[in-house]
């Protein structure tokens, strides 16, 4: 292996959450148009595919991502596949007793299998297993679904979770065909001021990659 994209293609067939702002291109200039470059510009929510969710997503007084530090999005990570027989969301118990092997956690639910195709019933992560994450280290967590709390969530407890325990978090990767271990993971967010979330390129690299031993 030498590395995994697990970044969705951006397009306006991308589905986002109903309601929200999808994706659209605008071109302003083109050479097929007798222009000298081609020149556009995108209209979208910040949610869009593989993203980063900025504290004042879900909490009152949460910075913006522009604030946050970049550590936590680079670095030793580990893919966790995990089946729930039904369960709405992900309890430690669905573990099985696996051992967390690294500060950032990936997980593979693969109930969100088709990134432009919007379903509810995907999986999400219970806040004792944010609890669980967090005292054993964990400064990222990430999952291949929309939301780290079910689609009809309001108070958003895996969220709140989050944000007591000053975690990153990523959302609407895509694991499929990327097998269970240790990665080094490198998912970016931009620098846009003040906002709530910021699409990222996540990359998942062979786990001695960064020679220097960051984690």
């Amino acid at each position: 292996m030498s590395w995994f994209d697990i970044t969705p293609v951006v397009s306006s067939r991308l589905a986002v959450f109903p309601g929200d702002t999808p994706y659209e291109r605008q071109v302003a200039m083109a050479f097929d148009k007798g222009d000298h470059l081609l020149l556009s510009s995108i209209k979208s929510t910040l949610h869009i595919g593989a993203h980063a969710d900025a504290p004042n997503h879900y909490h009152a007084t949460g910075a913006g991502i522009d604030a946050r530090p970049l550590q936590p999005y680079l670095g030793l990570c580990q893919v966790l596949s995990v089946q729930t027989a039904g369960a709405a969301r992900i309890h430690p118990e669905h573990l099985g007793g696996r051992e967390i092997l690294a500060p950032r956690v990936l997980f593979h639910t693969g109930s969100f299998p088709d990134p432009e195709s919007w379903c509810d019933d995907f999986k999400a992560l219970s806040s004792a297993l944010i609890e669980l994450l967090a005292s054993a280290g964990v400064r990222l967590v990430g999952i291949d679904t929309p939301s780290v709390d079910p689609a009809d969530s309001k108070d958003l407890p895996s969220h709140q979770a989050l944000f007591a325990h000053d975690m990153a978090v990523l959302e609407g990767i895509v694991l499929t065909g990327v097998p269970d271990g240790v990665y080094t993971l490198v998912a970016l967010p931009l620098r846009l001021e003040g906002a709530d979330a910021s699409p990222v390129r996540a990359v998942l690299l062979p786990a001695g990659w960064n020679s220097a031993g960051e984690t």
